[in-house]
């Protein structure tokens, strides 16, 4: 079992320093879920299907990411609050190179 550090700064700009699993197939929101980082209901709302942008994050960190894919794309040309480095949780699966990932939730839009 491998875990890796990542931090992550919550919608009231309290940075946490947590541990995630790089065995259990998680992304970054069920990892923000999993430390309640967010108010239940406010994040990962449809579930991880890149649908609905509850779970947008900002990476701070200069770590190189999978590609986008369209559906992400997509939802994110919908979304609020969106900048050049934004990204959905659901979309990053935790592995061994993301350690020392570095990011921030939008804010709830």
């Amino acid at each position: 079992m491998v875990d890796i550090t990542i931090k992550i700064t919550d919608r009231d700009g309290v940075t946490h320093e947590v541990l995630a699993p790089t065995d259990m197939a998680m992304n970054l929101m069920e990892v923000v879920r999993s430390y309640e980082l967010a108010p239940e209901g406010t994040i990962g709302v449809c579930g991880g299907m890149a649908m609905c942008a509850s779970c947008q994050c900002y990476v701070k960190s200069d770590h190189e990411l999978p590609e986008m894919s369209d559906d992400e794309d997509l939802m994110l040309a919908e979304a609020f609050y969106v900048e050049d480095n934004s990204r959905l949780g659901c979309q990053i699966q935790m592995n061994p190179e993301l350690d020392g990932l570095e990011v921030e939730l939008a804010p709830e839009s």
